[in-house]
């Protein structure tokens, strides 16, 4: 069977050189955006990877890019690539299906770690969801309220101890669908364990002065187990069982920026990015809602629960050319950030690949 019955509908969505094996260099001009020389000769007079700590001075010192050459936007189509790593190994994924819904997917080596506990996961054989395995895995039948098998997969989640890392004692809420009837709730940490859709509020803060636009970012607590030291936009969170999107965004703008709700209130919800990232028996399929908050000039946001160390208010095309050019961001970030360029006109239909550009922002499911 074909490997493809998870993406069938969104393959089309992003350029070959994200799903597929990249064009052989020999046949791609020197003058393309994506040939792997060119982008060399481009990061060659500044790198910094993710993996490196840096200061805000190095921050600031990473140089201007063209903006207007047909290789402007291919630093950001690497980033879109990096939220969307290895899904030619959707093949070895499973459905997860609840009341004849699909709400998640799980890889076939961590079902085997899931087996044993016969009294809470089954494991159909049967084809009918498509699985490349001719089975499917779900609840059993005895758990049939969300609070019994809540409590139910709560347990075989703590009893599988470090094989999911990072317990946050944080639900989220398992539906086929944002809004839709909810089957559970996960602990955070286990949910793309699961593949099951999972959903954060995002806010660009940003001012405008003397006729340009600037963002305030944020610098993560080295003490943060996941990014440490990188940045981030103003604000972040995800979005936990019980709480609207409103609320929880103007939570996590008193908890991480000191922002009022005075302030807070005010920003605009301005729509949403996506994407699926596999990584071993993990597959994340995030949706982000995005948010503006234009803020006065004069504000200067404090943190308040000690997980970001420092803020600084940057010009937004300096914020562009560090997604170009660096890998100092928290991965998903730069895709809020460079949805924001497009908003506010930062990045226009004149350069090369703007329209593929602006689909890739949303490469996985919304919904």
């Amino acid at each position: 069977m074909s490997c493809n019955y998870l993406y069938r509908s969104v393959s089309h969505r992003l350029p070959n050189f994200i799903y597929y094996t990249p064009i052989a260099p020999t046949i791609l001009s020197h003058k393309s955006p994506f040939c792997p020389s060119r982008r060399r000769r481009q990061s060659r007079s500044f790198s910094i990877s993710a993996g490196n700590s840096f200061t805000w001075d190095d921050v600031f010192r990473v140089p201007e890019s063209p903006q207007n050459d047909d290789s402007a936007l291919s630093g950001f189509f690497d980033k879109i690539k990096l939220c969307n790593r290895d899904l030619e190994k959707q093949c070895e994924f499973m459905p997860f299906v609840i009341e004849d819904q699909i709400i998640g997917y799980v890889h076939h080596g961590f079902a085997d770690f899931l087996k044993p506990f016969q009294n809470v996961f089954i494991f159909p054989q049967d084809n009918t969801y498509g699985s490349h395995f001719g089975c499917y895995c779900t609840l059993h039948p005895n758990l049939s309220t969300p609070n019994d098998r809540t409590k139910a997969v709560a347990n075989v989640v703590k009893s599988l101890g470090e094989l999911i890392p990072g317990i946050r004692n944080e639900l989220y809420p398992v539906a086929s669908a944002f809004g839709e009837h909810i089957f559970f709730a996960l602990e955070r940490a286990a949910a793309p364990y699961f593949g099951i859709k999972a959903y954060g509020v995002h806010m660009n803060g940003y001012l405008e002065k003397d006729g340009k636009e600037f963002l305030w970012l944020g610098k993560r607590s080295e003490q943060k187990t996941t990014y440490p030291g990188m940045l981030d936009h103003l604000v972040a969170g995800g979005l936990p069982h019980d709480i609207s999107c409103g609320e929880n965004l103007i939570k996590e703008c008193e908890e991480e920026a000191g922002i009022p709700r005075s302030i807070s209130h005010t920003a605009k919800p301005v729509g949403a990015v996506s994407y699926v990232d596999i990584e071993g028996y993990r597959m994340k399929r995030d949706v982000l809602f995005c948010y503006d908050l234009k803020l006065p000039d004069g504000f200067i946001p404090h943190n308040e629960d000690g997980e970001v160390e420092s803020f600084r208010l940057v010009p937004v095309t300096k914020v562009a050319n560090i997604i170009r050019n660096t890998s100092f961001f928290k991965a998903n970030c730069n895709l809020v950030i460079t949805d924001f360029l497009f908003r506010h006109g930062h990045i226009k239909p004149e350069v090369f690949g703007y329209l593929k550009l602006l689909q890739s922002l949303r490469s996985g499911y919304c919904s």
